[in-house]
């Protein structure tokens, strides 16, 4: 056989197509299959994050749906406007109950407290320290179904009978407007 420039240019051409077919195929080919796979690398990173904030979220409403739950439960607590009377009728037994004297009452404005008011209510009662059942009706008092608290308190010793004492207190109830649902 005869090795000619026939037979050396078809070795060369021969011999040129897959190391063209390398550079012009293969690298960019596997260039692409680089990026195909760090662009899958950085969706699953991505869906990872998406699936742990996705179970924050359920957390996350799991613990507003307790909040709101609880909201209820306090708002459940607070009268209207209107349920305001009946629960000043409620303490006002409370401490006929306990051996005091009928309170007296000075209504003040309503205070907005958040989205809910506070009416202040200046009690005066009084009674006999002996007889007196006055822990009772603060606890009678504290054990109320509504919201209230007792801001101020002042006892005093009466001078003029012997063994009694007057009481002058600031019984704030808690409430909601009758617009408020």
């Amino acid at each position: 056989m005869k090795f000619g420039v026939r037979e050396l240019v078809l070795l060369v051409v021969l011999l040129a197509i897959p190391v063209a077919s390398y550079f012009l195929v293969f690298t960019p080919q596997n260039k692409a299959i680089e990026r195909a796979q760090k662009e899958i690398e950085h969706k699953e990173r991505t869906l990872d994050k998406l699936k742990e904030q996705t179970a924050r979220t359920d957390d996350l409403e799991r613990a507003i749906d307790q909040f709101e739950q609880r909201i209820a439960e306090v708002e459940a607590q607070l009268p209207s406007n209107k349920g305001v009377d009946s629960i000043v009728r409620q303490v006002s037994d409370l401490a006929v109950d306990s051996g005091l004297a009928s309170p007296a009452l000075k209504s003040d404005d309503p205070v907005p407290a958040g989205l809910y008011y506070e009416q202040p209510l200046e009690m005066m009662t009084s009674g006999k320290w002996r007889d007196s059942g006055f822990y009772e009706f603060l606890l009678a008092v504290e054990r109320l179904p509504r919201k209230t608290r007792i801001p101020s308190m002042t006892l005093k010793r009466d001078t003029k009978n012997d063994g009694e004492f007057e009481i002058d207190f600031t019984l704030s109830i808690y409430f909601q407007d009758g617009s408020v649902s």
